[in-house]
């Protein structure tokens, strides 16, 4: 394994923050590690923005700058520019989420073309991304997966979210701009691999553009990428595959358990780690076949990732492995990642402070369940405060 702790040095992770920055985000975390106060905050939120209260700018001073970019592309240029000087890359994120109507499916494919045209112009944003609810209803999706007829109107709405995948996979390979397709809900999410797979076979034949996303915290996805790396190689098209552990583990156990099906996640924290583990060097042992983008907050798999990239050779800034993680989150992994020459993006929300409110609180809740990510991002930031005042 790598045996420098690089991800111990706050001087490199916070170089960016000034010491206001560095205090309001040691309060946020401060704040997201009581998770009664997030409770109590997300309600109280949530009643304020529906009852139109003038909270926005209270919102955007504090949870929304540390996590999010900005409200618009423009307004994301300042926060893209200075990560850029010291390395690290970005991935426009559009988070606005919960939408049902074909006329804001469109809206958000019409968004992503933009940032995909906006990515072109930028060195600094050489990777675009989209949702696949984004693009059409979950419930369609589902139906889709589960193989139920659909009427002649459901049948017209999906080819639309077809079509929709498909402008955007174009575009982005007439950029040459590496497009990730996010992974949601596993009911949903056998629909939305049949089209990312299409896609990958259309527009992945010289090289990989087209990225699915892998969530493994589901025990079943290395069966489905080995399955699915033979059809590349029969096929004649490349993989580019995301990895994450993911990101709605209580609301697919409920469901499960609910609806009295198997879950389709990791008994435990273990099995999700050692299925990242196996896939990650599943992946780094196929580069040829298979581009990797590399999504962890968890220095262990960035660690091992470093270790057998150095152990196989394969070059530091090889465009086929990229870091990537959340902006606001994680800044010693990025930041030092970066700083030794390793392709790092930050995904960078942005949107309306309204319609980004889900994706925060989400956030939020999220870090709250994972076990570590909190203490350790608050003992970074005190380590960094107490290095300033020497």
């Amino acid at each position: 394994m790598v045996t420098e702790k690089i991800f111990d040095n706050t001087n490199v992770a916070f170089q960016l923050k000034n010491d206001s920055q560095l205090e309001r985000a040691y309060f946020l975390f401060k704040m997201i590690s009581h998770q009664p106060l997030v409770r109590i905050g997300t309600a109280a939120t949530n009643f304020a923005l529906k009852a139109n209260l003038p909270v926005e700018g209270l919102i955007r001073s504090t949870v929304f700058d540390h996590f999010c970019g900005g409200v618009n592309e423009e307004d994301c240029l300042p926060v893209i520019d200075k990560m850029y000087g010291k390395g690290v890359s970005s991935v426009l994120d559009y988070s606005v989420e919960g939408k049902e109507s074909e006329a804001q499916f469109d809206k958000a494919l019409n968004k992503t073309l933009e940032i995909i045209n906006f990515a072109k112009l930028k060195e600094a944003m050489p990777i675009a991304v989209f949702k696949p609810t984004g693009f059409g209803r979950i419930d369609l999706y589902e139906k889709k997966g589960l193989g139920l007829k659909f009427t002649e109107d459901e049948e017209k709405e999906w080819n639309r979210v077809v079509e929709r995948y498909d402008e955007a996979c174009k575009l982005a390979k007439e950029k040459d701009i590496l497009l990730l397709i996010d992974a949601e809900e596993s009911w949903m999410q056998d629909a939305a691999d049949a089209i990312v797979e299409k896609m990958m076979r259309i527009y992945n034949t010289e090289k990989p553009i087209v990225f699915t996303t892998l969530q493994l915290y589901r025990w079943d996805r290395l069966d489905y990428l080995k399955q699915l790396h033979e059809q590349s190689k029969t096929e004649g098209f490349k993989l580019g595959m995301k990895i994450v552990r993911g990101a709605y583990m209580e609301k697919e156990r409920e469901r499960a358990d609910e609806k009295g099906y198997p879950s389709p996640i990791c008994k435990n924290k273990q099995e999700t780690d050692d299925n990242f583990n196996n896939i990650l060097t599943y992946i780094l042992d196929h580069l040829d076949d298979i581009s990797l983008f590399i999504g962890t907050h968890n220095e262990e798999s960035s660690y091992l990732a470093m270790h057998l990239m150095q152990k196989r050779n394969i070059a530091i800034n090889d465009n086929r492995v990229w870091f990537g993680q959340l902006y606001g989150m994680s800044d010693h992994i990025s930041f030092n990642l970066a700083n030794e020459g390793y392709n790092v993006a930050k995904y960078v929300p942005f949107g309306p402070v309204k319609d980004v409110m889900p994706y925060l609180i989400r956030r939020a809740e999220e870090n709250t369940s994972v076990a570590g990510q909190t203490s350790r991002e608050l003992n970074l930031l005190m380590e960094e405060k107490k290095r300033r005042k020497i």
